[in-house]
């Protein structure tokens, strides 16, 4: 499962850092390197949870795509506990994007 940098990897993730440093947000960072906002899908993890036995479960993230690509596979989100985060001079910037063009449910406490 290559989830990382969004489903990216890690190499296109290191490149999409330079971008964020040149001025571009997360998301143009990853457009601009030719890959969707994310490209993670969630269906080998589904799997591996209904291999064990999970079924439903809560479900701790402020990704309303991670829900989704969950329950796309049949499994049963049954409550969603969203993160609190505080954010500082190095992610605010970062977060905010998450929250303005991906929907995240963050709320950003000062």
């Amino acid at each position: 499962m290559n989830q990382e940098g969004r489903g990216i990897g890690l190499m296109n993730k290191i490149a999409a850092y330079k971008l964020q440093e040149e001025g571009l947000d997360t998301v143009d960072a990853n457009i601009h390197l030719g890959f969707d906002a994310d490209e993670r899908d969630y269906g080998v993890g589904a799997y591996i949870l209904r291999e064990i036995g999970v079924t439903k479960m809560k479900l701790i993230t402020n990704n309303p795509v991670k829900r989704i690509g969950l329950e796309a596979y049949g499994l049963k989100i049954v409550e969603n506990i969203s993160i609190e985060i505080t954010p500082n001079p190095y992610n605010e910037r970062y977060l905010k994007t998450k929250k303005e063009r991906m929907g995240h449910t963050l709320s950003l406490r000062k």
